[in-house]
């Protein structure tokens, strides 16, 4: 299963996430013991998830700055 974690959509790693936790708190032992060992899978996936998110929102809005920053500057004369 862990294996499978980077190709799940967002929404089916996030419903995953949700059974994992509820099976932790109210399934059988078997699957209480298999939710805990899956669970820091999953967390590390959407955390990797937010932080690319996060990167790329950054670099789009550098680029942006950039390019204002590059329109807003005079260009210069040859002569």
């Amino acid at each position: 299963m862990i294996a499978k974690l980077p190709g799940m959509a967002d929404a089916a790693l996030a419903s995953l996430r949700a059974n994992a936790e509820r099976l932790g708190r109210t399934g059988t032992k078997a699957q209480k013991s298999a939710a805990a060992a899956l669970m820091p899978a999953i967390d590390a996936e959407i955390d990797a998830r937010r932080a690319a998110k996060l990167d790329k929102a950054k670099a789009k809005a550098a680029s942006r700055r950039h390019g204002q920053k590059a329109d807003a500057e005079p260009e210069s004369a040859s002569g």
